[in-house]
């Protein structure tokens, strides 16, 4: 049975690739800090799709989290997906350098680090994949989160062309809004935020899997966030960044 390890797994777009991979047949580890929620989402899919679910508490903002998951992904995993991450409400100069300085650890270097750990396995057996979730932030100008994102981005198409011929593929998935926990934990009032921006988590996962599958080194979920980010591309960013302050954060 193929093996897949997810970060911050057990809400949102992480909890939405638990449940496609489990379906799949896919067996699990699954990362994230809450050792309880970890326990009853992997006893959850255990009972409904019959796969063997590892749970890995870990914090990746620290050292020791980073290290317990990076020597669980150098005994060998199928697919590593990075998705831990958090926002800020606040622009960047309000917001606390050390609470700046977590989310370029989580961001950054959580993911090249267990990137980094899961390929040798992966190029040794000459197959593996890894998806590392970034933004359609990214592409516009929002301070240290789109910031890291666009790293994460970078990195990944960076990886990919360097894996080329190897049988292993990394791809970057850059979702739209997405109806999870993540602006409630960060605390942002996204009641402005049009409808028709709104995404199903399932949805972003299933096309990230489809893209993944066609050997696509990024995904932008839906047909109106590959439009945004089109037009994104030949906007002035000065202009960008006044829009993406406007409709992003309050």
């Amino acid at each position: 049975m193929p093996t897949a390890l997810v970060t911050g797994a057990t809400a949102g777009i992480g909890a939405a690739f638990a449940r496609r991979l489990a379906a799949d047949g896919v067996s699990l580890v699954l990362v994230a800090r809450d050792r309880e929620r970890l326990a009853s989402s992997a006893e959850a899919l255990h009972k409904r799709y019959g796969v063997e679910v590892e749970t890995l508490p870990a914090d990746l903002t620290l050292d020791e989290g980073l290290a317990a998951v990076e020597e669980r992904l150098r005994s060998g995993v199928d697919l590593l997906v990075n998705n831990a991450g958090f926002g800020h409400r606040a622009g960047f100069l309000d917001v606390p350098v050390a609470d700046e300085l977590r989310m370029l650890r989580l961001h950054c270097e959580a993911v090249l680090r267990l990137t980094r750990a899961a390929l040798p396995s992966m190029i040794a057996k000459g197959r593996g994949y890894v998806v590392n979730v970034a933004s359609v932030a990214a592409f516009f100008t929002r301070g240290t989160y789109s910031a890291s994102k666009a790293w994460a981005v970078n990195f990944s198409e960076s990886a990919a062309a360097e894996l080329t011929g190897t049988g292993v593929r990394v791809m970057a998935l850059c979702p739209g809004f997405v109806r999870t926990e993540f602006h409630e934990r960060a605390g942002m009032d996204v009641s402005g935020i049009p409808r028709f921006l709104w995404l199903r988590a399932d949805q972003v996962v299933d096309e990230a899997v489809r893209d993944l599958a066609l050997g696509r080194w990024v995904s932008v979920p839906s047909a109106r966030y590959k439009l945004i980010t089109g037009v994104g591309r030949y906007v002035p960013r000065r202009i960008a960044g006044a829009v993406s302050r406007r409709i992003g954060r309050r």
